[in-house]
């Protein structure tokens, strides 16, 4: 196969492909039945591993921080000369549209809604119930999911620029298998990522589309059909093609930087015409809430009270950015040489959860107003159709029509950067590490990625999204697991080298 379009590495581009491809073949195949066989397998992964989810994302957070704060923290990402690559604000942009983007859009309004109305606990459409109802959602978006993604950024940045290795999921455990990462075990370890990402980027894809969708219909009067999403599917993967081929520092840095201005300009606006005092207020008790309420919510397993909440919320969400985190960290790695480990995980980790705690505060927050105030009808739209939340909050404020296109341009653009650095990142994993694959190789992913979100809505929805995201997250929670002795074996080990080294 030519170079100049396929540079694959066979071990790992294969299997993940047939993998795939088998998947599109057989969910097609059976057609209706896959919706119920996707919600028992969700059932049974949620069910049988919920407490190793739970208890695995506040070991990946604590992991980091503890790293990030002891006498590791002064290393730098590729050696003491490395220089940043990025602007430190255009870096943040890069963090926040790959790690949340269309997700926070898609859940923003509508979970702090459903958490009020059926809370984790105590009773629903209540004071009690709307206070805890931004402190649960921030649970779930917050410094657990950044934790993930800082783990296997910082691994991966460590690994490739201080140690010279590829940049590929397997080079994480160098210092527990050695050259075996070039053999089998390294294969399949850089397989399961690369499904596991796949799988992990189709539930934002999909979540997307059905967004754009809701949002076509809201305003265009367009039957918000299957049809129609696939084939915004296919005209935004389109879109993601083009942005891809153009690579990492034009068309994603591009994108990254107008997601964030457009972002910015839709809070801006929800802050000028929404309940401005009520978002201000709100957010700082929401963090005063998740701060106090930390420790308690982290470890949480509902072990006494035996219901489907947390199987449906938080073991869905963990599971998802876990399965996300191959991703979203070695896009962060490629970014973040020139940092030290302190800077990347404070970066990491602070600014975009405070980002995401103010957009949450903002559209959930309001939304929230409206119901405790008895405004609009936004409960029961929510409840017929999740994909329009954004839309109908919208309604009962000006320039709903304004805000409504904005919002619908701003999830197809998180859609295009997240398709194409996904594809960036497959790319490489599935070339063996190597930076800049061919272009034909980034288009076969992007077209790839598309494809299983368009299956996966065929095949069952929303909840197919969901058992995609969980069944991919469960074997790769064990492999982040490993990986934390591991970074911590390397970065230990550089450490006293460079101490060594340093004269007398």
């Amino acid at each position: 196969m030519s170079k100049k379009y396929f540079d694959i590495h066979g071990p790992v581009f294969w299997p993940s492909a047939i993998i795939i491809i088998l998947f599109i073949i057989v969910t097609l195949s059976v057609g209706e039945p896959m919706e119920s066989i996707f919600v028992q397998v969700q059932d049974a992964i949620s069910d049988n591993a919920r407490w190793l989810f739970v208890l695995s994302v506040n070991i990946f957070l604590f992991f980091v921080l503890a790293l990030a704060f002891s006498k590791y923290g002064s290393i730098r990402l590729g050696g003491s000369s490395a220089k940043p690559e990025f602007k430190t604000l255009t870096w943040f942009a890069m963090l926040f549209s790959a790690g949340m983007g269309i997700g926070i859009l898609f859940w923003s309004v509508a979970e702090p809604l459903f958490h009020y109305t059926s809370p984790p606990y105590g009773e629903g459409n209540t004071i009690q119930a709307a206070k805890n109802a931004l402190g649960v959602t921030f649970l779930h978006w917050g410094l657990h999911a950044w934790g993930i993604y800082a783990l296997i950024g910082l691994g991966l940045a460590f690994f490739t620029f201080n140690k010279k290795l590829p940049l590929t999921i397997k080079s994480l455990f160098y210092p527990v298998l050695g050259d075996k990462i070039y053999g089998p075990i390294g294969n399949i370890i850089d397989t399961l990522a690369v499904v596991a990402t796949l799988f992990g980027l189709a539930t934002s894809l999909g979540l997307g589309v059905k967004q754009v969708s809701a949002g076509l219909h809201h305003l265009f009067n367009l039957k918000d059909t299957l049809v129609l999403q696939v084939l915004l599917i296919a005209g935004i993967t389109l879109l993601a093609t083009i942005s891809v081929v153009t690579g990492l520092k034009k068309g994603v840095r591009f994108l990254s930087e107008w997601n964030v201005r457009i972002a910015f300009l839709l809070l801006l606006i929800l802050l000028i015409i929404g309940p401005t005092l009520f978002i201000f207020n709100s957010f700082v008790q929401n963090i005063g809430y998740y701060l106090s309420n930390f420790l308690r919510l982290s470890l949480w397993t509902e072990s006494y009270q035996q219901s489907d909440w947390q199987n449906n919320w938080t073991v869905f969400y963990w599971a998802w950015w876990i399965s996300w985190s191959p991703f979203v960290g070695m896009f962060i790695a490629r970014i973040s040489k020139g940092r030290t480990i302190r800077e990347f995980v404070s970066g990491v980790l602070i600014v975009p959860s405070l980002v995401t705690f103010f957009w949450l505060s903002s559209f959930g927050g309001s939304a929230i107003f409206l119901e405790l105030n008895g405004i609009g009808n936004l409960l029961s739209a929510v409840q017929d159709n999740v994909a329009t939340a954004i839309y109908v909050l919208f309604e009962n404020f000006p320039l709903s029509n304004f805000t409504s296109a904005l919002a619908i341009l701003l999830v197809t653009s998180f859609f295009v950067t997240s398709s194409d650095s996904g594809s960036l990142v497959i790319d490489s994993i599935t070339a063996g590490g190597k930076l800049d694959a061919p272009v034909g190789q980034r288009v076969f992913w992007a077209v790839s990625e598309g494809l299983v979100a368009a299956v996966l809505l065929i095949g069952g929805g929303l909840n197919a999204l969901q058992t995609a995201a969980i069944s991919t997250g469960l074997p790769f929670t064990l492999v982040l697991l490993l990986a934390c002795f591991s970074i911590y074996k390397g970065v230990k080990g550089e450490y006293y080298s460079l101490k060594n080294s340093e004269p007398d």
